[in-house]
């Protein structure tokens, strides 16, 4: 919608002026001094043509036209066409620019609305505000994107404008702190623009020039202030922004530097919290598509705990399906946007912006979502998504580098981790229960299907491998949170319990193999039975991780030549 370079009047520091760009054009509504300097320090050379829609010919809505039309002429040389509401109105500019602004009337086109053709424009509205401009003050009807805008401009009345307005409708209404004959008086317009707002509007408030107070008479009516965008924020407010953003860098430098760990939780997590502060939203989170269990899940996130989702489902997977950048400023309406979450934890979500990533081959891997921007116009799908691109890009770039890691650590067929994964989780997840001092215990068993070589050897390797994924697959459904199982190499299995002494090991392991003996195989078109053998043992921090496998395989042995399809421990 609207995004506004000034939203002060007449006494302020930036007089009210508001614009959009619709396929490669910027058009403004009326062009001040104080909007002319912001367009200054902008690439206004990658627009193809720039439109201002004049409301009426004060000099703090249309004293920088003559400006901006010389440096688009002497400078950018994009084509400029100033839009007046009315003849007279018309007759007025072509004076104030061409004589008084000295601008050759080569340098710009000037029209009437009546020669506008342009798929955003509606029409002028045409109201009263200060007796030396009768009949020559106007608002404007708009659709931008869709959506019905509607502008006052200056005025005194919200009468002429009521017959635009509909459930739905961007309503930018001037407003002043003070009573006077010229400008809306905020106390005097407070139970309207509250109806407006209550009856399914947007409202936004601009040509203030008290916003502090207006915001104290205005606060409950639901309207917001008009969005200060495209270069509209202090100097101070820029500078702390800036100063977070190298914060953050900075520190994501020196603990990546000194990350021991080598796993990229830490940048994933200053990624996140950077990418928050770069477009000045509320929260944000990195998520990571697991297609080997289709899921998607939060590897950081701030304000929330780590959520796991079908990759079906919600706003992340419709940008993973779709391959493109989702947002909304009004997830409520959006079918794909899950409700649960903001249900279960009282939290409210006024606007989402998801940016997919993908892998150095164009493979979608993953997504950056931000929530709640703090801008009364929510995300906008120009500027935020360039905004977040490097760090979208980093963040694609370290999944990927986790992706490759993860994967290696994975055996293909069953998905287990393998004999890497094992040490790796070991140099991590397991590192506290190495020390002996910490008083941790945990507890290990090893398995191996019985007579695995006559399963290949009568029904195929096809068989053997239906047996290994069906046997890996029902271990890891036994498994809680603080276990991990392992493909340790053929038909052999290795499951790390943390917290839990030899008797839950010995449990665990009799509760798999009852299972596993019960149990129909369908293996390459046969139906089969196995059985497991077990060696269980408690894990000594005080001997190496190899010696504790040793340990328990060597019960595993005792199994095997006892009679097979048993649990063993010491």
């Amino acid at each position: 919608m609207l995004k506004f370079l000034g939203r002060g009047s007449a006494f302020t520091d930036e007089h009210n002026s508001a614009y959009f760009i619709e396929n490669d054009e910027l058009v403004l509504l009326d062009c001040p001094m104080s909007a002319f300097a912001r367009l200054n320090d902008k690439n206004l050379a990658i627009f193809d043509h720039i439109y201002v829609l004049i409301t009426h010919t004060h000099g703090d809505h249309s004293g920088g036209i003559g400006m901006l039309i010389d440096l688009l002429q002497f400078s950018v040389k994009t084509p400029i066409t100033i839009v007046a509401p009315s003849k007279e109105v018309e007759a007025d500019l072509f004076y104030l620019i061409s004589r008084i602004e000295g601008c050759s009337t080569e340098w710009f086109q000037l029209i009437n609305v009546e020669d506008l053709n342009k798929d955003w424009f509606c029409c002028s509205i045409p109201t009263t505000h200060t007796e030396e401009l009768e009949g020559k003050c106007f608002g404007y009807c708009l659709n931008v994107k869709g959506h019905r805008i509607v502008y006052t401009g200056d005025t005194n009345t919200l009468i002429p404008y009521e017959k635009y307005l509909e459930k739905g409708a961007y309503f930018y209404c001037e407003v002043s702190a003070y009573k006077t004959p010229v400008h809306l008086y905020c106390s005097e317009i407070h139970d309207k623009i509250k109806e407006y707002v209550s009856s399914g509007m947007k409202v936004f408030l601009m040509h203030m020039d008290d916003e502090k107070r207006i915001l104290q008479v205005m606060g409950d009516t639901g309207a917001e202030l008009a969005p200060l965008e495209l270069g509209g924020a202090t100097m101070e407010d820029n500078g702390r922004m800036l100063n977070g953003i190298f914060d953050i860098t900075n520190s994501l430098y020196r603990d990546m530097c000194m990350n021991d760990s080598k796993d990229h939780n830490l940048l994933f997590s200053y990624l996140t919290n950077l990418s928050k502060t770069i477009v000045d939203a509320d929260r944000a989170s990195f998520w990571k598509w697991d297609k080997r269990k289709g899921q998607i899940w939060t590897m950081s996130a701030t304000g929330i705990d780590k959520i796991v989702i079908p990759d079906n489902t919600g706003l992340v997977g419709k940008a993973l399906r779709t391959k493109r950048t989702i947002i909304t400023n009004d997830p409520y309406n959006d079918p794909d946007f899950n409700k649960d979450i903001d249900l279960r934890t009282g939290y409210t979500t006024k606007s989402i912006l998801v940016l997919p990533v993908a892998d150095i081959n164009g493979n979608f891997i993953g997504a950056l979502q931000l929530i709640n921007k703090n801008s009364e116009m929510g995300f906008d799908d120009e500027t935020d998504p360039k905004k977040l691109s490097l760090a979208a890009l980093v963040c694609g770039i370290a999944l990927e580098s986790e992706t490759f890691l993860e994967d290696s650590h994975h055996d293909k067929l069953t998905g287990l981790k393998n004999r890497m994964g094992f040490y790796y989780d070991f140099g991590n997840k397991y590192k506290d229960y190495l020390i002996p001092e910490s008083g941790k215990k945990m507890s290990v068993f090893i398995c191996d299907i019985d007579k695995f070589k006559s399963v290949n050897d009568t029904y195929g390797h096809n068989a053997g491998d239906d047996v290994l994924a069906f046997t890996s697959h029902l271990i890891e459904s036994m498994c809680s949170e603080n276990d991990g199982v392992y493909r340790w190499g053929g038909e052999e299995f290795v499951m790390v319990m943390r917290d839990a002494g030899i008797e839950d090991a010995v449990r665990k392991a009799e509760e798999i193999r009852v299972k596993l003996m019960n149990s129909d195989i369908e293996a390459d078109g046969n139906t089969i039975r196995c059985t497991l053998s077990f060696g269980c043992a408690l894990f000594d921090p005080t001997k190496p991780i190899e010696e504790n496998i040793s340990h328990a395989d060597e019960k595993l042995y005792t199994a095997k030549e006892t009679g097979r399809n048993k649990v063993c421990w010491e």
